[in-house]
């Protein structure tokens, strides 16, 4: 018998972490329907648009899951279907109208917008998501739905679904609601707070795709795409299952017989296609957006349709709620629409990414900081990688770190040495990345373990810069005095000119990190007549905050802005003399 793979174990408590949880019920639920088989585990997305952090959590949430199965040695297979054959549905913002032409075509016959390498829509917009999912050390098998369909991969479950019309459509009929007199709207489960919320809400648009309600010919679960105009503005007005052949007609006025056994320019409707998907591939565990939780949609009819129609079983799986935006500026990639991964990975680490959605249970709606809260988020994180160092973090924090920075397969990529990134944004940001200046600066933090190369700080050190370009407005940035301000320096007082003597004093004895801290904070103590290392008071702060506003507005012209000990650092010892000498 071979030796088992040893694989690093991460947090066995099945009380405090939630994906050791689910992946406990995957497994168990796995050697139930089958046994000895690989686990599968599924996520779909729809690259009708830019793909967003929203939809991430359809990948992350199985892909976490899955990690933590291989990690105990089984074998587990992550699907990610691209629902690239779904039909092109609206022409969005900054597009050429134009493009409305290929309304109602599947996605992979829709040209690519203006400019693009890729030779359509749907890969124009899968190409950065998967590129995304790789830098995040996501592992998935991924499936085309457009070749699925078009190879004749799913004929015979087509083929079933049409014998099988009648019970699929009486199964959709306990649930058509809408324009029966006297029903009630399903209760929303979650009220989304932002534009990117409502934008993760909206989804692929999928959830509220037409069931293919029984017309004066009956239900039918197919629906071609027009072998003229290659939309699918078809109905079907007749089947024969002895033959298989199927006639449609299209809104373009064409009209044609085709035999269904052999024919493979058209799919299911989303509320039969998705657990036909279940069935067919052995899904054990695939999450669902609120887009498709709520009562009547195609999750919960998908329940029934699998087991009634298909002879399978629906998935476990969490409904997982919203991701928020905290700062909509605009973005570079998805054109001032939501942020993507790529956009995010752009000013952010893989493993900080993957945190954020590792820490919160998927019913935990949370938000990604594009704005100066990405500095708060960044020490959070710093902060418990100090306690994972000393072994001090909580047994549930400790496993979301390790699901951060590692997957079953090994580390991810990390930043050598690891800079507060709000320092060196900072740094960045008064340098304008020049990086003899950089280097210089950050040589100077710590002169008793001085950074000798900057590739030491990268690649937060490039995120940080990237934030600063693209995320900071203008009117924010950090402009250092060319001159001294020296009507405000001829209006100094006594206490103001004395501090500022005081500062200019220590700077030398001070020229660190640490050290210029402590000076900035100390001045207005000993002023008070108090030690350097006085608790302060609420008259001390009071003091404290005045003193900083008066050197932000000599060095920088406004009365904020970087923390002070860097601030000076970056402007240098012979420039803060020019522009603080009284």
């Amino acid at each position: 018998m071979p030796a088992r793979k040893e694989v690093p174990t991460v947090a066995q408590s099945t009380e405090t972490d939630w994906v050791s949880r689910f992946a406990d019920e995957v497994i168990a639920e796995a050697e139930r329907r089958a046994p000895g088989k690989p686990v599968v585990v599924a996520s779909g997305l729809s690259p009708s648009g830019p793909i967003h952090l929203g939809n991430l959590r359809e990948v992350m949430t199985p892909h976490l899951v899955a990690d933590e199965i291989r990690r105990r040695g089984h074998e587990c297979v992550h699907i990610l279907s691209w629902d690239d054959y779904d039909r092109y549905r609206k022409v969005p913002a900054g597009i050429d109208p134009s493009w409305s032409e290929h309304i109602g075509k599947p996605l992979t016959s829709v040209p690519a917008p203006p400019g693009s390498p890729y030779p359509n829509w749907a890969e124009h917009f899968k190409a950065p998501m998967a590129e995304a999912l790789r830098e995040m050390g996501i592992e998935f098998h991924p499936i085309s739905q457009t070749e699925k369909y078009t190879s004749g991969a799913y004929r015979e479950q087509i083929l079933h679904a049409m014998r099988h019309r009648r019970e699929i459509d009486a199964v959709l009929d306990r649930y058509r609601t809408k324009d029966k007199p006297g029903a009630k709207k399903p209760k929303q489960q979650q009220k989304p707070v932002d534009e990117a919320e409502l934008a993760a809400a909206e989804g692929s648009g999928a959830a509220a795709e037409d069931d293919g309600s029984a017309g004066e010919a009956g239900y039918y679960p197919y629906k071609p795409y027009c072998s003229v105009c290659e939309r699918d503005v078809t109905t079907v007005t007749s089947y024969d299952e002895e033959t298989t052949e199927l006639a449609y007609t299209c809104a373009c006025g064409h009209g044609e017989t085709v035999r269904l056994s052999e024919h493979d320019r058209g799919k299911l409707v989303w509320k039969v296609d998705w657990p036909m998907r279940w069935a067919y591939e052995g899904v054990v565990f695939e999450p669902s957006g609120v887009d498709h939780s709520s009562p009547g949609s195609s999750y919960v009819v998908g329940g029934q349709i699998v087991r009634e129609v298909f002879g399978g079983e629906q998935p476990i799986g969490p409904m997982y709620a919203f991701v928020g935006i905290s700062g909509m500026a605009k973005m570079s990639s998805s054109k001032g629409g939501v942020p993507t991964p790529a956009d995010a990975l752009e000013i952010m680490e893989a493993p900080l990414l993957r945190w954020l959605y590792a820490r919160r249970r998927p019913n935990q709606s949370f938000k990604i900081a594009f704005d100066q809260e990405i500095q708060r988020t960044y020490d959070e994180w710093d902060a418990l990688e100090r306690k994972i160092t000393e072994s001090t973090a909580q047994p549930a924090d400790a496993a979301a770190y390790r699901r951060a920075t590692r997957t079953a397969t090994g580390e991810l990529p990390s930043t050598p040495r690891p800079l507060p990134y709000r320092t060196l944004a900072s740094v960045v940001d008064i340098t304008t990345g020049h990086d003899e200046q950089t280097l210089r600066i950050l040589g100077e933090l710590d002169p008793d373990n001085p950074v000798k190369s900057l590739e030491e700080t990268r690649p937060r050190l490039d995120k940080a810069e990237r934030w600063i370009t693209t995320q900071v407005p203008a009117d924010q940035r950090t402009r250092v005095r060319d001159e001294p301000d020296t009507e405000r320096l001829a209006a100094l007082g006594d206490t103001e000119r004395e501090s500022l003597r005081l500062l200019l004093d220590g700077l030398d004895d001070h020229w660190s990190l640490d050290g210029l801290t402590t000076l900035v904070y100390g001045v207005p103590k000993i002023q008070a007549g108090l030690s350097p290392e006085a608790k302060p008071t609420p008259e001390l702060k009071v003091a404290q905050r005045s003193f900083f506003a008066l050197l932000y507005t000599l060095l920088v012209g406004r009365d904020t802005g970087p923390r002070l000990p860097t601030l000076l650092l970056a402007v240098g010892a012979d420039r803060v003399r020019k522009l603080l000498a009284a």
